[in-house]
């Protein structure tokens, strides 16, 4: 059988074992009564009063006969006891009780009471047979003897707990004149005189190892941590120091707990102390194991807020502050209900109420986690940051903060948009912030008397500007004839500029525009306009100089085989390449020095 060791655990005690050492008698028996939770429901107290010894749940046996062996009434404990030999005698059934009590202060161990079932047809979980639950272990003779309690009533009939037959049977066999380690240890006076059952030198023992314990656990953190720091580099680091402190007080609070169960179950301190204590020991472990989340979680929220600090991602700040007040809600909301099922109260009930609290909080602020929701994933994934130029559906301006709950952003016309996070998380998001180069992307339209030859001039000389332009991306660079319609030939240009910002893209996207009018003004030819003329004079036409000019450029372009369409060759392309000079040579800005 398991040892019940590792789920026995620690916590600050001396005075909740001193409040307890000054308590009655009746004020014992009451505290038993409380920790043990025998509050149940309606039902089960009904049932419960049927049977005047409260054996109708596994829990309620063990407690009674604790109780009863407290009281030294031992007729009343060996009612417990699952006796159907009936040639048991009042003298056997008291030496049996007693063998028991004394196997139990030997180094027996009991189930704490916590984790003993409170419910009438007992643990439905385990390997045992069904009405049979495991409730502890005594040691005889060098062995290991489980103890069980068994539903003695047939099917059908209310629940009677008692330990079971092959239990008794074995307790029966056994003798035992072994003393304890209090037995020769304490003076005669301290044993003969007792306090709720138990001699009052057990009581001063227990007192006695606690702060025992403790001392221990305290100067064996603190010289394995003295260790650790003179021995690892890393343990020296502020960060990992803190950690390792953090850890400190609940190792602590384990260690003493550990110590103070193991060792006065092999000194032979009474078990009737230890079974009362055995809520407080759970308790303890489950308040270290809060304290260790409590100050994990301050350790890495102050961990990441330093992270966020550092690259200047301000607006996740309040996510990961919000996130650990979540976090230290929750951990003393479970807390209370695990310390609460600790001591014997029914929890399933408080579940059920969080889950339906859960379930209406969630209707009701539906929205609200929504938008945190949605905070967290702008956060996250980043589609923007504060000082982006943005494009959220209709709105288009200057992202200002990212809140809890939305983000403001500030529009070109200057007023204020506050759009919540659930919609803009789930909302299309275009950041102009992020462009690493910007399009260039004018549709010309020309006249239709423009003669093919001026098209090809006009082709040859666009793409060469794109080419040679110290900031426009050659690649790709593109102007193509894309189309012929009643009023107009059209021509597209795609090509990026590379530009550090919006503003310097202006500056080039101009320059573009003024070369591309003088390439039209030399062509000869001119823009087609949507637009219906009235002729008073007579039409002069294309400019006849500049037509000429431009058929002996292209015809000597035909005769040299020179004619760069469809393509620019490579070879050309590299030649040409960054040869007008931008800013231009006349303009009073410099180009930057590469």
């Amino acid at each position: 059988m398991p040892k019940f060791k590792n789920i026995l655990k620690k916590i600050t005690v001396s005075a909740a074992l001193l409040l307890l050492l000054a308590m009655p008698h009746r004020a014992h028996a009451q505290l038993l009564s409380t920790l043990t939770g025998t509050e149940t429901t309606s039902q089960e107290a009904a049932e419960a009063a049927a049977d005047s010894l409260g054996r109708r749940t596994p829990r309620g046996t063990v407690d009674g006969y604790i109780q009863a062996m407290a009281d030294q009434n031992y007729q009343r404990a060996s009612q417990y006891l699952n006796m159907k030999r009936v040639w048991r005698s009042k003298k056997q059934r008291e030496r049996i009780v007693k063998t028991f009590q004394k196997l139990l202060d030997q180094s027996g161990e009991m189930v704490p009471t916590a984790l003993i079932s409170n419910k009438p047809e007992g643990r439905t979980d385990d390997d045992l047979a069904p009405n049979k639950d495991y409730v502890g272990t005594v040691k005889a003779d060098g062995e290991a003897l489980s103890l069980y309690v068994e539903n003695s009533e047939k099917e059908g009939n209310p629940a009677v707990w008692k330990f079971s037959q092959e239990t008794v049977d074995a307790l029966a066999s056994i003798s035992t004149e072994d003393t304890t380690l209090m037995d020769i240890l304490l003076p005669q006076p301290l044993i003969e005189r007792k306090m709720a059952g138990v001699p009052v030198g057990h009581w001063v023992a227990v007192v006695v190892l606690v702060l025992f314990s403790y001392l221990i656990a305290w100067g064996a953190v603190s010289l394995l941590g003295l260790i650790i720091h003179g021995v690892s580099k890393k343990a020296r680091e502020e960060k990992t120091w803190t950690i390792i402190k953090a850890m400190g007080l609940p190792i602590r609070l384990y260690i003493a707990v550990l110590l103070f169960v193991a060792v006065s179950q092999e000194a032979g301190v009474s078990i009737i102390i230890r079974q009362r204590f055995s809520a407080i020991t759970v308790t303890i472990g489950i308040v270290a194991f809060l304290i260790l989340l409590w100050r994990l979680s301050d350790i890495i929220s102050e961990y990441s807020t330093n992270r966020m600090t550092l690259r200047k991602r301000i607006s996740a700040i309040s996510v990961i502050l919000f996130l650990r007040r979540m976090a230290k809600v929750t951990i003393v909301i479970i807390g209370i209900i695990a310390i609460l099922g600790a001591i014997g109260f029914d929890v399933t009930t408080w579940f059920a109420a969080l889950g339906i609290g859960g379930i209406a909080l969630a209707l009701g602020a539906q929205k609200t986690m929504e938008n945190f929701v949605g905070s967290v994933t702008l956060i996250a994934d980043q589609p923007i940051r504060v000082g982006d130029f943005c494009k959220v559906g209709d709105i288009t301006g200057t992202v200002e903060s990212i809140g809890m709950r939305s983000t403001r952003l500030r529009t070109n016309n200057r007023t204020v948009v506050t759009i919540p996070n659930g919609n803009f998380a789930s909302t299309s998001i275009e950041n102009y912030a992020h462009r690493d180069r910007f399009l260039f992307n004018p549709k010309l339209e020309f006249r239709l008397e423009s003669t093919p030859n001026q098209l090809r001039y006009l082709l040859v000389e666009i793409r060469t500007l794109l080419y040679a332009h110290a900031s426009v991306n050659p690649e790709p660079a593109k102007v193509r004839l894309t189309g012929i319609t009643s009023s107009a030939y059209l021509i597209e240009v795609f090509a990026y500029i590379e530009a550090v910002n919006f503003d310097s893209f202006q500056e080039v996207q101009e320059d573009l525009y003024l070369r591309l009018l003088d390439i039209v003004a030399k062509s000869g030819t001119d823009f087609a306009y949507p637009s219906q003329t009235l002729y008073i004079s007579r039409d002069k036409g294309n400019n006849a100089e500049k037509t000429a000019q431009t058929d002996d450029i292209v015809n000597k372009w035909k005769e040299n085989k020179e004619i760069r369409l469809p393509k620019f060759e490579p070879e050309h392309i590299e030649k040409i390449k960054g040869s007008i000079k931008y800013p231009p040579e006349d303009s009073v800005v410099k180009p930057a020095e590469k």
